[in-house]
């Protein structure tokens, strides 16, 4: 049996010369800065946190401390990920960019879990706070986190670029919570609003990592991606000229952006190579509008028995 199999290197090729030159270089640039204001703002928050006796701001300070790690790692993986295909990693190094991803959630996993233990006795032991030192803190953090959630709005849909955003996302918002709450603290004097609205952070921020970590997951397991309807594409195929029956498909993301497919396509016994290159064009084509990047087509004639055990 001889099978004809068409590999889309010209456009696996010049996809991801676009994806890198398009989404990874400011995803990287806007990572470095990013890094710096996290880290020059955790510093503030320690001693801020220190000189307002507030629960909320120290546990955010060491929240900002895991971040800034994640964050360097994320802008050295997601840099890694920018190498192309070589001996080893044969679709390239795309995969790094979820790694990051997956340590970026994992310590922040881990900060929340840090924030919650320190938190809860708070709540029914609440310590006074300085509500005006809180209140200029949270201005300052909103100032920090906004820049860099807009540096990095518009760099990508990388998972490694989401993940990080997220997290500056989460802290913009509960900088906003801190400003409401200090400002009550300070005409009621209530201080058990700090350590609840810690709580909350963490509540929200443990949400929102579970959340992503599923879809990395799904990645590594290397399930369908969302944006792939495999019936769909299955049912056009069918409806080719030529085209007698598909099987073997499979389809799977590298990094939530770049999805790769592979399928068979069982072809007339008569058909010419005209009629044969027609079919993998239209085929190709089909993939590219139903948001595969890199397909591999591996046509068979009917009178043909394929040998993957699993057809």
């Amino acid at each position: 049996m001889s099978h004809t199999k068409e590999h889309q290197h010209h456009h696996g090729c010049n996809h991801s010369h676009e994806h890198a030159g398009a989404h990874i270089h400011p995803v990287t640039k806007n990572l470095k800065v990013a890094f710096w204001l996290n880290a020059s703002f955790t510093v503030i928050e320690l001693i801020g946190g220190l000189f307002t006796n507030s629960i909320a701001i120290l546990s955010d300070a060491i929240h900002d401390m895991g971040d800034t790690a994640a964050i360097g790692s994320s802008l050295w993986l997601e840099k890694y990920a920018q190498k192309g295909r070589d001996h080893t990693y044969s679709y390239g190094y795309k995969r790094f960019s979820i790694l990051g991803a997956l340590i970026t959630s994992l310590i922040l996993a881990v900060g929340s879990a840090v924030i919650l233990m320190e938190t809860v006795p708070r709540i029914w032991n609440p310590e006074p706070v300085s509500a005006a030192g809180m209140f200029g803190l949270a201005i300052l953090g909103l100032l920090f986190n906004g820049l860099a959630v807009l540096r990095l709005r518009n760099s990508g849909k990388s998972l490694n670029n989401r993940a990080v955003m997220l997290h500056l996302m989460e802290d913009a918002l509960g900088w906003l919570a801190v400003l409401v709450g200090s400002s009550v603290i300070y005409f009621t004097h209530w201080y058990w609003i700090d350590p609840v609205l810690s709580l909350g952070i963490a509540v929200f921020i443990l949400f929102n990592v579970f959340k992503n970590l599923k879809q990395i997951f799904r990645i590594f397991l290397q399930s369908v991606p969302s944006e792939v309807n495999v019936k769909t594409l299955d049912s056009q195929l069918r409806l080719l000229q030529g085209v007698k029956d598909v099987h073997d498909m499979h389809t799977w993301s590298l990094d939530g952006e770049y999805h790769v497919l592979s399928l068979h396509l069982v072809i007339d016994d008569n058909l010419t190579v005209q009629e044969l290159k027609r079919i993998k064009k239209e085929a190709t084509r089909l993939c590219k509008s139903l948001n595969i990047n890199h397909p591999t087509l591996s046509l068979e004639f009917e009178s043909e028995k394929c040998e993957l055990e699993h057809c």
